[in-house]
Protein backbone atom coordinates (compact mmCIF):
# COMPACT_ATOMS: atom_id res chain seq x y z
CA UNK A 1 0.00 0.00 0.00
CA UNK A 2 1.36 3.14 -1.49
CA UNK A 3 2.19 5.73 2.24
CA UNK A 4 0.51 9.07 2.79
CA UNK A 5 3.72 11.01 1.36
CA UNK A 6 4.93 8.99 -1.70
CA UNK A 7 0.81 9.43 -2.86
CA UNK A 8 1.01 13.50 -2.37
CA UNK A 9 4.39 13.57 -4.10
CA UNK A 10 2.81 11.99 -7.23
CA UNK A 11 -0.07 13.36 -7.17
CA UNK A 12 -0.21 16.15 -10.07
CA UNK A 13 -1.23 19.67 -8.52
CA UNK A 14 -1.03 23.38 -8.59
CA UNK A 15 0.31 26.25 -5.95
CA UNK A 16 -2.13 29.10 -6.43
CA UNK A 17 -1.10 30.70 -3.03
CA UNK A 18 2.65 31.72 -3.10
CA UNK A 19 4.39 35.05 -2.86
CA UNK A 20 7.64 34.75 -3.87
CA UNK A 21 9.63 36.90 -1.97
CA UNK A 22 8.39 34.66 1.26
CA UNK A 23 10.28 31.57 -0.53
CA UNK A 24 13.75 33.42 0.21
CA UNK A 25 15.56 31.16 2.56
CA UNK A 26 17.76 32.35 5.32
CA UNK A 27 20.88 30.71 3.44
CA UNK A 28 20.48 32.80 -0.28
CA UNK A 29 19.28 35.73 2.05
CA UNK A 30 23.26 35.61 3.57
CA UNK A 31 24.13 34.41 -0.19
CA UNK A 32 22.58 37.55 -1.79
CA UNK A 33 23.77 39.85 1.33
CA UNK A 34 27.45 39.17 0.16
CA UNK A 35 27.03 38.90 -3.34
CA UNK A 36 25.37 42.51 -2.86
CA UNK A 37 27.57 43.80 -0.02
CA UNK A 38 25.13 44.33 2.42
CA UNK A 39 24.84 43.80 6.08
CA UNK A 40 22.35 41.84 7.56
CA UNK A 41 21.11 42.44 11.37
CA UNK A 42 21.61 39.08 11.98
CA UNK A 43 24.97 37.00 12.56
CA UNK A 44 24.12 33.45 10.89
CA UNK A 45 21.28 31.53 9.37
CA UNK A 46 20.27 30.00 12.65
CA UNK A 47 19.97 33.62 14.19
CA UNK A 48 17.14 34.56 11.20
CA UNK A 49 15.00 31.29 12.06
CA UNK A 50 15.29 32.05 15.76
CA UNK A 51 13.18 35.25 14.90
CA UNK A 52 11.10 33.30 13.19
CA UNK A 53 8.39 32.83 15.91
CA UNK A 54 5.30 35.01 14.80
CA UNK A 55 2.83 35.69 17.27
CA UNK A 56 0.72 37.96 14.23
CA UNK A 57 0.85 38.30 10.39
CA UNK A 58 2.99 41.80 11.29
CA UNK A 59 5.36 40.13 13.26
CA UNK A 60 5.79 38.21 9.95
CA UNK A 61 5.65 40.87 7.86
CA UNK A 62 7.99 42.98 9.76
CA UNK A 63 11.01 40.67 9.02
CA UNK A 64 9.51 39.84 5.76
CA UNK A 65 10.49 43.05 4.20
CA UNK A 66 13.67 43.20 6.26
CA UNK A 67 14.54 40.20 4.42
CA UNK A 68 13.73 41.22 0.67
CA UNK A 69 15.54 44.17 0.65
CA UNK A 70 18.94 41.58 -0.41
CA UNK A 71 17.17 41.23 -3.38
CA UNK A 72 18.65 43.86 -5.73
CA UNK A 73 19.25 42.24 -9.06
CA UNK A 74 18.13 40.53 -11.99
CA UNK A 75 20.36 37.76 -10.71
CA UNK A 76 19.27 37.92 -7.65
CA UNK A 77 15.70 37.33 -8.37
CA UNK A 78 15.93 34.84 -11.01
CA UNK A 79 17.65 32.98 -8.18
CA UNK A 80 15.27 33.43 -5.91
CA UNK A 81 12.60 31.71 -8.08
CA UNK A 82 14.92 29.08 -9.42
CA UNK A 83 15.35 27.86 -5.97
CA UNK A 84 11.81 27.78 -5.34
CA UNK A 85 10.89 26.16 -8.54
CA UNK A 86 13.27 22.99 -7.27
CA UNK A 87 11.43 22.67 -3.92
CA UNK A 88 7.87 22.66 -5.67
CA UNK A 89 8.85 20.37 -8.51
CA UNK A 90 10.19 17.63 -6.19
CA UNK A 91 6.55 17.75 -4.82
CA UNK A 92 4.86 17.26 -7.79
CA UNK A 93 3.81 20.59 -8.70
CA UNK A 94 2.38 21.10 -12.57
CA UNK A 95 1.41 25.08 -12.32
CA UNK A 96 2.21 28.17 -10.23
CA UNK A 97 0.48 31.26 -10.00
CA UNK A 98 3.03 33.47 -8.22
CA UNK A 99 2.60 36.43 -6.25
CA UNK A 100 5.00 39.30 -6.28
CA UNK A 101 5.15 42.50 -4.32
CA UNK A 102 6.62 45.55 -6.68
CA UNK A 103 6.22 48.14 -4.24
CA UNK A 104 8.50 46.66 -1.66
CA UNK A 105 11.51 46.92 -4.09
CA UNK A 106 10.56 49.58 -6.35
CA UNK A 107 10.12 51.76 -2.99
CA UNK A 108 13.33 51.10 -1.85
CA UNK A 109 15.20 52.28 -5.64
CA UNK A 110 14.69 48.84 -7.75
CA UNK A 111 13.10 49.47 -11.01
CA UNK A 112 10.22 47.32 -11.52
CA UNK A 113 11.92 46.07 -15.11
CA UNK A 114 14.72 44.10 -13.00
CA UNK A 115 12.09 42.59 -10.80
CA UNK A 116 9.98 41.24 -13.46
CA UNK A 117 12.72 40.17 -15.82
CA UNK A 118 14.47 38.32 -13.23
CA UNK A 119 11.48 36.30 -12.04
CA UNK A 120 10.34 36.14 -15.60
CA UNK A 121 13.80 34.65 -16.59
CA UNK A 122 13.43 32.36 -13.63
CA UNK A 123 10.15 31.23 -14.58
CA UNK A 124 10.71 30.18 -18.08
CA UNK A 125 13.95 28.34 -16.89
CA UNK A 126 12.23 25.84 -14.14
CA UNK A 127 9.76 25.23 -17.34
CA UNK A 128 12.20 24.13 -19.41
CA UNK A 129 14.54 22.41 -17.19
CA UNK A 130 11.69 21.56 -14.20
CA UNK A 131 8.43 21.27 -16.32
CA UNK A 132 7.16 23.71 -14.19
CA UNK A 133 4.50 26.36 -15.76
CA UNK A 134 3.79 29.27 -14.08
CA UNK A 135 2.25 32.69 -14.52
CA UNK A 136 2.80 35.85 -12.35
CA UNK A 137 0.48 37.75 -10.29
CA UNK A 138 0.86 41.60 -9.59
CA UNK A 139 0.22 42.55 -5.70
CA UNK A 140 -0.64 45.36 -4.48
CA UNK A 141 0.38 46.19 -0.73
CA UNK A 142 -3.05 46.77 1.09
CA UNK A 143 -1.12 48.93 4.18
CA UNK A 144 -0.32 51.81 1.84
CA UNK A 145 -3.10 54.12 0.11
CA UNK A 146 -4.86 53.25 -2.69
CA UNK A 147 -2.60 55.97 -4.87
CA UNK A 148 0.23 54.33 -4.27
CA UNK A 149 -1.30 51.44 -6.43
CA UNK A 150 -1.30 52.72 -9.34
CA UNK A 151 2.24 53.28 -10.43
CA UNK A 152 3.36 49.74 -10.38
CA UNK A 153 0.23 49.08 -12.08
CA UNK A 154 1.53 51.88 -14.95
CA UNK A 155 4.57 50.55 -14.65
CA UNK A 156 3.17 46.58 -15.64
CA UNK A 157 1.78 48.22 -19.15
CA UNK A 158 5.10 46.99 -20.93
CA UNK A 159 4.38 43.18 -19.17
CA UNK A 160 0.16 42.93 -19.47
CA UNK A 161 1.10 39.66 -21.79
CA UNK A 162 3.12 38.13 -19.51
CA UNK A 163 1.50 38.82 -16.07
CA UNK A 164 -1.95 36.72 -15.39
CA UNK A 165 -3.47 39.23 -12.77
CA UNK A 166 -3.19 41.22 -9.68
CA UNK A 167 -3.45 40.61 -6.35
CA UNK A 168 -3.86 42.36 -2.85
CA UNK A 169 -1.85 41.18 0.10
CA UNK A 170 0.31 42.82 3.68
CA UNK A 171 -1.79 43.59 6.25
CA UNK A 172 -5.13 42.80 6.53
CA UNK A 173 -6.94 44.17 9.41
CA UNK A 174 -7.65 47.87 9.24
CA UNK A 175 -7.68 47.71 5.22
CA UNK A 176 -10.53 46.54 3.80
CA UNK A 177 -10.50 45.23 0.11
CA UNK A 178 -13.16 48.04 -0.68
CA UNK A 179 -10.06 50.90 -0.53
CA UNK A 180 -8.93 49.26 -3.62
CA UNK A 181 -12.18 49.49 -5.46
CA UNK A 182 -10.61 52.27 -8.21
CA UNK A 183 -7.45 50.38 -9.05
CA UNK A 184 -8.97 47.00 -9.24
CA UNK A 185 -11.30 48.71 -11.57
CA UNK A 186 -8.35 49.55 -13.59
CA UNK A 187 -6.66 46.36 -13.27
CA UNK A 188 -9.65 44.77 -14.52
CA UNK A 189 -9.72 46.91 -17.41
CA UNK A 190 -6.74 46.53 -18.62
CA UNK A 191 -7.56 42.51 -18.77
CA UNK A 192 -6.47 41.00 -15.51
CA UNK A 193 -7.68 38.54 -13.34
CA UNK A 194 -8.45 39.81 -9.67
CA UNK A 195 -7.65 37.83 -6.49
CA UNK A 196 -7.64 39.14 -2.98
CA UNK A 197 -6.43 38.40 0.55
CA UNK A 198 -9.58 38.30 2.73
CA UNK A 199 -10.85 36.62 6.09
CA UNK A 200 -7.10 35.49 7.34
CA UNK A 201 -7.52 38.11 10.17
CA UNK A 202 -10.07 40.30 8.74
CA UNK A 203 -13.83 39.55 8.95
CA UNK A 204 -16.31 37.84 7.01
CA UNK A 205 -17.33 41.34 5.75
CA UNK A 206 -13.75 41.71 3.86
CA UNK A 207 -14.51 38.65 1.89
CA UNK A 208 -17.50 40.27 1.13
CA UNK A 209 -16.18 43.26 -0.15
CA UNK A 210 -14.12 41.39 -2.18
CA UNK A 211 -16.35 39.43 -4.12
CA UNK A 212 -18.76 42.65 -4.66
CA UNK A 213 -16.75 45.28 -4.72
CA UNK A 214 -13.51 44.53 -5.82
CA UNK A 215 -15.25 41.60 -8.07
CA UNK A 216 -12.36 39.36 -7.43
CA UNK A 217 -11.97 35.93 -9.29
CA UNK A 218 -10.43 34.28 -6.67
CA UNK A 219 -10.41 34.72 -3.04
CA UNK A 220 -7.12 34.06 -0.81
CA UNK A 221 -7.40 32.64 2.16
CA UNK A 222 -10.83 33.31 2.81
CA UNK A 223 -10.75 30.86 6.76
CA UNK A 224 -13.37 33.41 8.26
CA UNK A 225 -15.66 33.30 5.86
CA UNK A 226 -16.81 29.99 7.50
CA UNK A 227 -18.32 32.07 10.34
CA UNK A 228 -21.14 33.56 7.86
CA UNK A 229 -23.28 31.00 6.89
CA UNK A 230 -25.20 33.15 4.33
CA UNK A 231 -21.27 34.04 2.62
CA UNK A 232 -20.82 29.91 2.86
CA UNK A 233 -23.70 29.46 0.73
CA UNK A 234 -22.49 32.59 -1.95
CA UNK A 235 -19.17 31.25 -2.42
CA UNK A 236 -20.69 27.64 -2.94
CA UNK A 237 -22.93 28.79 -5.20
CA UNK A 238 -20.34 30.88 -7.22
CA UNK A 239 -18.14 28.16 -7.17
CA UNK A 240 -15.52 30.71 -5.34
CA UNK A 241 -11.79 28.99 -5.20
CA UNK A 242 -10.02 29.81 -1.92
CA UNK A 243 -6.60 29.38 -1.30
CA UNK A 244 -6.08 27.73 1.91
CA UNK A 245 -3.16 27.77 3.76
CA UNK A 246 -2.72 25.31 6.57
CA UNK A 247 1.10 25.90 8.20
CA UNK A 248 1.00 30.06 7.81
CA UNK A 249 -2.41 29.71 9.42
CA UNK A 250 -0.80 27.73 12.35
CA UNK A 251 2.48 29.77 11.92
CA UNK A 252 0.51 32.79 12.64
CA UNK A 253 -1.86 31.83 15.43
CA UNK A 254 -4.84 31.85 12.52
CA UNK A 255 -5.33 28.33 13.92
CA UNK A 256 -4.38 26.90 17.62
CA UNK A 257 -3.47 23.46 16.38
CA UNK A 258 -3.68 21.66 12.84
CA UNK A 259 -5.73 19.62 13.82
CA UNK A 260 -9.03 22.18 14.21
CA UNK A 261 -7.83 23.79 10.91
CA UNK A 262 -10.58 24.30 8.95
CA UNK A 263 -9.91 22.75 5.30
CA UNK A 264 -11.53 19.82 5.73
CA UNK A 265 -15.03 21.63 6.94
CA UNK A 266 -14.68 23.69 3.80
CA UNK A 267 -14.52 20.27 1.65
CA UNK A 268 -17.46 19.04 3.19
CA UNK A 269 -19.39 22.10 3.08
CA UNK A 270 -18.81 22.08 -1.01
CA UNK A 271 -16.54 25.36 -0.71
CA UNK A 272 -13.62 25.02 -3.51
CA UNK A 273 -10.71 24.70 -1.30
CA UNK A 274 -7.04 24.48 -2.49
CA UNK A 275 -4.16 23.74 -0.64
CA UNK A 276 -0.97 26.11 -1.17
CA UNK A 277 2.15 27.13 0.86
CA UNK A 278 1.67 31.00 1.42
CA UNK A 279 5.26 32.46 2.24
CA UNK A 280 7.09 29.04 2.84
CA UNK A 281 10.43 29.64 4.07
CA UNK A 282 8.81 31.51 7.25
CA UNK A 283 6.14 29.07 7.64
CA UNK A 284 7.83 25.66 8.18
CA UNK A 285 6.93 23.91 5.01
CA UNK A 286 6.74 24.26 0.96
CA UNK A 287 4.03 22.55 -0.85
CA UNK A 288 4.38 19.11 -0.24
CA UNK A 289 4.85 19.72 3.64
CA UNK A 290 1.35 21.54 3.70
CA UNK A 291 -0.44 18.93 2.12
CA UNK A 292 1.55 15.86 4.11
CA UNK A 293 1.27 17.72 7.38
CA UNK A 294 -2.41 18.67 6.75
CA UNK A 295 -3.86 15.51 5.16
CA UNK A 296 -2.45 13.64 8.61
CA UNK A 297 -3.64 15.66 11.09
CA UNK A 298 -7.14 16.12 9.13
CA UNK A 299 -7.30 12.75 8.53
CA UNK A 300 -8.16 13.65 4.59
CA UNK A 301 -9.07 10.46 2.71
CA UNK A 302 -7.68 9.90 -0.66
CA UNK A 303 -10.69 11.32 -2.61
CA UNK A 304 -10.50 14.34 -0.37
CA UNK A 305 -6.82 14.70 -1.52
CA UNK A 306 -7.77 13.84 -5.50
CA UNK A 307 -10.52 16.67 -4.83
CA UNK A 308 -8.14 19.12 -3.75
CA UNK A 309 -5.62 18.54 -6.25
CA UNK A 310 -8.91 18.98 -8.75
CA UNK A 311 -9.54 22.17 -7.49
CA UNK A 312 -6.19 23.59 -7.80
CA UNK A 313 -6.52 23.33 -11.41
CA UNK A 314 -9.88 24.07 -12.20
CA UNK A 315 -9.57 27.24 -9.54
CA UNK A 316 -6.47 28.32 -12.26
CA UNK A 317 -6.38 30.63 -14.42
CA UNK A 318 -4.87 27.87 -17.29
CA UNK A 319 -6.98 27.76 -20.27
CA UNK A 320 -9.41 24.93 -20.33
CA UNK A 321 -7.60 22.62 -22.33
CA UNK A 322 -4.94 22.48 -20.33
CA UNK A 323 -6.88 22.03 -16.92
CA UNK A 324 -9.08 19.28 -18.67
CA UNK A 325 -5.83 17.00 -19.67
CA UNK A 326 -4.56 17.67 -16.26
CA UNK A 327 -7.99 16.48 -14.95
CA UNK A 328 -7.46 13.47 -16.67
CA UNK A 329 -3.73 13.12 -15.30
CA UNK A 330 -4.92 13.10 -11.81
CA UNK A 331 -7.60 10.65 -12.56
CA UNK A 332 -5.28 8.20 -13.94
CA UNK A 333 -2.40 8.74 -11.00
CA UNK A 334 -5.61 8.07 -8.78
CA UNK A 335 -7.19 4.92 -10.02
CA UNK A 336 -3.63 3.49 -10.46
CA UNK A 337 -1.88 4.71 -6.92
CA UNK A 338 -2.62 1.99 -3.85
CA UNK A 339 -3.39 4.38 -1.77
CA UNK A 340 -6.79 3.50 -0.13
CA UNK A 341 -6.93 5.69 3.06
Amino acid sequence: MSDLPTFVQGLPKAELHLHIEGSLEPELMFELARRNRLDLPFRSVEEVRAAYAFGNLQDFLDIYYQGAGVLRTEEDFKDLALAYFRRVAADGCRHVELFFDPQTHTDRGIPFAVVADGLLAGMAEAETSLGVGSGLILCYLRHLDEDAAFPPLRMAEPYLDRILGVGLDSSEVGHPPSKFARVFRASRERGLKLVAHAGEEGPPEYVWEALDVLGVDRIDHGNRALEDPKLVERLVADGMTLTVCPLSNLKLCVVDDLAEHPLKRMLGLGLKATLNSDDPAYFGGYLGRNWIATADALGLTKAELVTLAKNSFTGSFLPPETVQARLAEIDAYASSSAYSQ
